[in-house]
């Protein structure tokens, strides 16, 4: 009985700690550092600010790392519902997360463009600033890929949980619109840039609520046990 709501506690508390992470290593940056359409600010922020724009870049990279163990101790929790699509939901996350740690590769390869970097002398200080600016540019078309798999593992979670009994629906529910939320956002920017709406902003509740829950109620272990044992 104590066992799955130890899993479920887990999963909840590596699910919260992506908050953190997630603002050091994909939002600090891009709103204190990186100013629109200026190179040279931005070359001076980064600059200014090196241990940050490091710091965020290991930090963006942990979220990865800790959510392949969240999205496992859920599958661990959510199995009993259906295999199939816990399964799926394991998939999608492990496709994102190469595809995540790859952009920050980019982000790296700013720090030798700003740091006159001897093989470099033969570039003027304005296009090595140029170059660094579309590095940072090449990210966030990495990250806004990787947002494709960060909504659609939501999908089958939310269903889990909607089907699952032993976690309230409307869980599930807002876990489901998160989905369309991350979606949405890429598509935004794929097809209309100009408007610079990011919809997940408004749609991300189930992602604190869901593991709010899990860390301070747990499950339903009554009917979660009664799901194991018909799915054993």
């Amino acid at each position: 009985m104590n066992s799955i709501n130890k899993t479920a506690r887990l999963a909840g508390t590596l699910y919260l700690l992506l908050l953190p992470l997630g603002i050091l290593g994909l939002i600090l940056v891009q709103t204190n550092l990186i100013v629109q359409g200026d190179a040279a600010a931005t070359a001076s922020n980064i600059l200014a600010s090196e241990s940050l724009f490091r710091v965020s870049i290991v930090s963006a990279l942990m979220v990865q790392v800790v959510n392949i163990f969240v999205v496992l101790t859920l599958y661990q929790v959510l199995k009993p519902v259906n295999k199939n699509m816990a399964s799926l939901m394991v998939i999608f996350i492990l496709l994102g997360a190469p595809i995540a740690m790859l952009s920050e590769a980019s982000r790296f390869a700013v720090l030798p463009l700003l740091s006159n970097t001897e093989y470099l002398a033969v570039f003027t200080p304005e296009q090595l600033q140029a170059l660094a600016y579309f590095f940072l540019d090449l990210h966030e078309n990495g990250i806004q890929v990787a947002s494709i798999f960060w909504g659609l593992w939501l999908f089958p979670m939310g269903y889990l949980v909607y089907k699952s009994g032993f976690l309230p629906k409307i869980l599930g529910i807002l876990l489901i619109i998160g989905c369309f939320g991350y979606l949405a956002d890429f598509f935004i920017v794929a097809l209309f840039p100009a408007l610079n709406v990011t919809v997940s902003q408004f749609t991300f509740i189930g992602e604190i609520a869901l593991p709010l829950w899990l860390v301070i109620k747990g499950v339903n272990v009554e009917q979660w046990n009664k799901l194991a044992s018909a799915s054993a």
